[in-house]
């Protein structure tokens, strides 16, 4: 059932919060909700993701679980843990997430979890989200209103200061003058293929890039679907689908994605991943939240910005990126 556009209306203009529930309070099912958020040491050899989320299944055959999941960067380390739905709890209009004993939320977060993680991080920066307008709520554009995707996405936070520490693994981590980035997920299941790369350590300190490419599902076709944000010196320089931007090229293999994109204007973005192993994450699909998904912390985001004039305006390297390269490559390679 569509949820009634008042509430939709809402929900669209606060992607930061959570779009799960229904207007009776309920849960909605057949659908998934997590907060990827990135913390890494200012020395950059500590370098972790935690995954607050929830996944309620299609009917009662189907799981219903909150979980908080865990990725070490340095070790390539994972974790998932399970919670009763019951210790889930959200805000639907900001980012504040509580999942049994941890919460996470625009200031920072606090973790106590089976795997030895503990402690407090907070944000010393104000978060730098997606620009959010009713032409364009957040970084999908126009597509944000479209009820019937597959899955949504949102980005939280381009960058921000960090103080504090956690235990991980036995040792105390001391994340002060670090550096934080925050991103989401909702709705039925993640797409079929896909390619998605996030790094804000670049040699200037101004610069992040949260970079997406995907098979789209739309109506009884489907597309291949992109959204590229740079943020660079206080400007965020938009690649998208929405915004009539083309992927030039996109080549993928064991070891490089090299993708290149261009503007209506003629302005060009190329990009040069850097594959490396990492962690298996558990992701969504339609029944559970168990499909393995490789993703890495240490990858390296090689990044050319060009203006219509030919003039470079970025080329540069980040470092300790994330990175993951999943499902049915070759069609989204073939699909346009």
């Amino acid at each position: 059932m569509l949820t009634p556009l008042p509430r939709r209306y809402r929900t669209t203009l606060a992607p930061d919060g959570f779009h799960g529930y229904e207007g009776s309070g309920e849960l909605r099912t057949g659908f998934f909700e997590g907060w990827y958020v990135k913390v890494v040491s200012v020395d950059r050899s500590q370098r972790l993701a935690f995954i607050p989320g929830v996944f309620i299944g299609v009917d009662d055959d189907n799981p219903r679980e909150a979980f908080v999941q865990v990725l070490d960067g340095a070790t390539g380390k994972s974790w998932y843990h399970s919670y009763p739905v019951e210790e889930f709890q959200a805000d639907p209009s900001v980012f504040d997430v509580t999942i049994g004993p941890n919460h996470f939320d625009s200031r920072g977060f606090t973790v106590d979890l089976p795997s030895g993680h503990r402690g407090t991080v907070e944000f010393t920066d104000a978060l730098d989200p997606w620009p959010v307008t009713p032409q364009e709520p957040g970084c999908m554009g126009w597509y944000a209103w479209m009820p019937f995707l597959e899955c949504y996405h949102g980005v939280c936070s381009f960058g921000h200061g960090l103080a504090g520490e956690l235990q991980t693994d036995g040792a105390v981590v001391n994340f002060d003058l670090g550096r934080g980035y925050i991103e989401k997920d909702w709705g039925q299941a993640f797409p079929a293929g896909y390619v998605w790369a996030h790094s804000n350590h670049f040699n200037d300190p101004t610069t992040s890039l949260m970079a997406s490419i995907a098979i789209i599902p739309w109506v009884r076709s489907e597309f291949r679907g992109f959204v590229v944000g740079l943020k660079h010196r206080g400007r965020l320089f938009r690649f998208a689908t929405y915004t009539g931007a083309q992927t030039v090229s996109l080549d993928i293999d064991d070891d490089v994605v090299r993708w290149t994109m261009r503007t209506k204007l003629g302005g060009q973005l190329d990009i040069t991943a850097e594959r490396q192993r990492g962690g298996l994450l558990h992701a969504p699909v339609r029944t559970e939240m168990h499909q393995r998904v490789e993703e890495t912390l240490d990858a390296r985001l090689h990044v050319r910005l060009t203006a219509p004039s030919g003039a470079v305006i970025l080329d540069d390297v980040g470092e300790v990126a994330g990175l993951e390269v999943h499902g049915d490559i070759p069609r989204l390679l073939t699909t346009h």
